[in-house]
């Protein structure tokens, strides 16, 4: 086997672990956030618990949807891109972006880089 089979495997696998890595934190997410919320609604009530919940699950979400880009990026780079590759690549890049900023604004209310502006006081 050739080196350069050698390394295409590899990160081939590497693309492979990190993409099995964001989809078991997306499903470990959901069902630790679920039992967190039944536990948390038993003491405080599903409404109350319902924000923190949503915010907890969302956070498990964009921490997989991280994995995920990383493996497409890795794995597009191990098969030696073609523009096709690239542009795929892009736009699967482009949507889980924009996933990540809509799911950031439900969590935080505001947009990623607006996360270390505080309001203006009224007078």
């Amino acid at each position: 086997m050739k080196e350069t089979e050698v390394l295409h495997t590899l990160w081939l696998a590497i693309a492979s672990s990190l993409e099995t890595a964001g989809v078991a934190i997306v499903v470990i997410g959901a069902l630790a956030t679920t039992v967190a919320f039944l536990r948390r609604s038993a003491k405080v009530g599903p409404n109350a618990a319902f924000s923190q919940f949503r915010s907890d699950f969302g956070k498990a979400i964009l921490l997989g949807l991280e994995f995920m880009v990383a493996a497409d990026i890795v794995g597009t780079v191990a098969i030696g891109p073609t523009l096709q590759d690239l542009a795929v690549l892009g736009f699967l890049v482009l949507i889980r972006t924009f996933l990540s900023f809509s799911l950031e604004v439900e969590i935080t209310g505001r947009w990623p880089w607006q996360a270390g502006k505080t309001e203006p006081k009224a007078d």
